[in-house]
Formats: structure tokens, sequence, C-alpha cells
């Protein structure tokens, strides 16, 4: 067994045992730990097939970001998990169900490609990275050019969700005192202003 294979192995049961921690691990704050090695895990298999750019964008978004902002959500909010457990039992055939069918769906995938033949249209879906090209320009070239319409479509997906979870987490206070542009604009400027005549050594 080479090195690059035992490398693999080890990546790969790290990344599969925490991910079953996270969904198994009581704390919420130790599931995010757990989700935190299953990340730098996942990244480490992308070292290994090269593709070095996507390793980065998985530590940096994701550890980076994604993670450790579940991780301080977690630890600053008083979340009470028992009583959203309470729940749980009602929806867990739906639950089992939809846990199936996409069992049953990667399962397809992944069998397909490993059995499919070179004339198939799963071996010819794979893009393979062009010799003397950097994973980052491969994957450049490849999005901008084949698939921008699809790359712009999710941006603007997401931008939308962004808008949409501002808009339904934002309260508006009434002890809170907030500027109304618009009427601030349609004032009348004679009541708006009052002039006073202070005499000299008088205040107002």
């Amino acid at each position: 067994m080479t090195v690059a294979a035992v490398i693999f192995y080890l990546f790969a049961c790290t990344a599969v045992a925490s991910g079953l921690l996270v969904v198994l691990a009581r704390n919420p704050v130790h599931s995010v730990l757990w989700l935190i090695l299953t990340f730098f895990s996942a990244a480490g298999l992308f070292v290994l097939m090269g593709a070095e750019f996507v390793a980065m964008l998985l530590l940096i978004v994701y550890v980076g970001a994604v993670a450790v902002l579940f991780l301080f959500v977690v630890m600053m909010l008083d979340i009470d998990f028992a009583e959203l457990r309470q729940g749980m039992a009602q929806h867990m055939p739906v639950a089992l169900l939809i846990g199936i069918i996409l069992i049953m769906e990667l399962v397809l995938i992944i069998g397909g490609t490993l059995w499919a033949d070179d004339s198939s249209p799963l071996r010819v879906a794979i893009a393979p990275t062009p010799e003397m090209v950097e994973n980052t320009k491969a994957l450049g070239s490849i999005i901008y050019t084949d698939f921008i319409f699809m790359f712009q479509t999710a941006g603007l997906i997401l931008f939308v969700a962004m808008i949409g979870a501002i808009v339904l987490t934002l309260r508006h206070r009434a002890d809170v005192k907030r500027q109304n542009v618009v009427q601030q604009m349609h004032r009348d400027p004679a009541e708006a202003v009052v002039m006073k005549d202070v005499k000299p050594g008088q205040g107002l």
C-alpha cells in the first residue's frame, strides 16, 4: 500500500467518523467542533485529488466563517434543545423516508459512475483537468465559460436568500428612534423650523 493510499484512508475514515459524531453528539458545541474536523478531512481529500483551490475554499469559507459562526451562535444563544427534541418522534418516519431516498440516489450516482463505460454519458460528463493547466485556471475556464449562467443564477439566489433572512429577522421596536427619510422629505419647512428672537443676555 502506497503512502497516498494510507493518507486517503486516514482522511476518509476521519471524515466519516466525525460526520457521524456531528449527528450523534448530544452537546451542540461538540457537534460544531466535529463538523470542523469533517471539513478539514474533506479538504485533505481534495488536496489528494489535486483540487487544492477547492480545499482552500473549504477551509476559508466553511471552517473560517460558517462553522465558527455556528459555534458562536450556539454558545451565545440560550436555546432549550430539550424542547426542540420533543417533536422529533412525530417526524421520524418522514425523516427516515427522506434519508432512504437520498441514500438510494447516492448509490445510483456513485455506482453508475464507477461501472459505466467510457462512452456513457456519465463518463463524458466528467471533465478531467487538462494537462499543464493549474487547478484554479481550469476551474475558472469551466465556470466562466460553460457554466456562467448557472454560476450567476446561484449567486443571485444566495443574494435574495440573504436579503430575505435580513428582512425576516429585522425587528422594529417602538422604544427605539429610527430615521424615516420619506417622512423627513415631506415635512413642511414652515413647521419644521421655528425662528426665535433671543434677546442679549437671555436664554432659550
